[in-house]
């Protein structure tokens, strides 16, 4: 009778995991496929160029909805919140609101004032009547309730008080010229560059979160082109994924560029991508200065 070697078994299940190994590696490497790309930027007027050294990044999802993601994580701040927490009348909240506008200031502000609004909007009202004073008695509405009877008669004061904001009304449609400059008079009330503050903060912690996504959740490979612009990712699980660029735009001449590019990574194939100004997006970034 033969006795079977305790290790038999043993060895022999190890030669079956070497065996698997040894044939599924080579499957699995030809099931991945590579990506080549060619990356150039045609300045205006001017003839292709390469981009040089720079970095590229093959993403498994689009840096527009990677950034939507982002915002969702940190949401942009709120603009009635905002106007809730100024130091001014709740009518000029109102109007903040209703108008999605907090600038008080400028050619815009005051060509789209309505003659309502400067009536009924305290700090408005003060700052035209300030403005205005010069054009009394040639044409322009001359108040005649008087503060004594606001509590003496308040139903005089209150019908005279309705008839000349009724005239005031009638003379701004009358003459919006004189609407101009008032602004100059808002100057200390106006929260724009306070509001532009605090979105100026948001868009940089988010752009940042974005990034930070971008290059740890989503990245799928990355690789720098040559001095012919060329670049190669391999390794990549078949699928779709998106060519991008992060952070310092491609640059020719007076022409910025980013990329954000999809692409079908088949099994076992190379894809071919031309990155050129046609598949890419203007960027309004501003260009490093260079080095002294």
């Amino acid at each position: 009778m033969k006795t079977k070697h305790p290790n038999t078994g043993t060895a022999y299940k190890l030669a079956l995991v070497v065996l698997t190994v040894v044939i599924t590696a080579p499957l699995a490497a030809q099931s991945q496929g590579t990506i080549e790309f060619t990356a150039r930027v045609t300045p205006s007027g001017g003839r292709p160029e390469p981009v040089r050294q720079m970095t590229f990044y093959a993403l498994r999802k689009n840096l527009a909805d990677i950034r939507l993601e982002a915002l969702r994580i940190h949401p942009a701040p709120d603009l009635d919140s905002f106007v809730d927490g100024l130091a001014c009348s709740a009518e000029l909240k109102t109007w903040m609101k209703t108008n999605r506008t907090v600038q008080l200031a400028g050619a815009e502000f005051t060509r789209n004032l309505k003659p309502g609004d400067i009536v009924e909007v305290p700090e408005f009202f003060d700052a035209y009547m300030a403005r205005n004073k010069g054009f009394e008695g040639v044409g322009f509405p001359k108040p005649k309730f008087r503060e004594k009877d606001r509590d003496a008669n308040p139903e005089k004061y209150k019908q005279q008080k309705e008839d000349f904001r009724a005239a005031l009304r009638k003379f701004i449609a009358a003459s919006p010229n004189t609407v101009q400059g008032i602004d100059a008079d808002l100057i200390a009330l106006n929260p724009y560059e306070k509001w532009g503050r605090m979105l100026n903060g948001h868009a940089g912690l988010a752009e940042n979160l974005t990034l930070e996504m971008a290059q740890s959740r989503y990245l799928a490979g990355q690789a720098e082109t040559n001095l012919d612009g060329r670049g190669s990712i391999a390794g990549l699980t078949p699928g779709d994924y998106w060519i991008s660029m992060l952070g310092v735009p491609a640059a020719a001449g007076d022409v910025r560029l980013h990329w954000d590019v999809r692409v079908t990574v088949r099994p076992g194939e190379t894809t071919h991508v031309d990155l050129t100004n046609f598949n890419a997006t203007e960027s309004t970034e501003a260009l490093p200065h260079p080095n002294p």
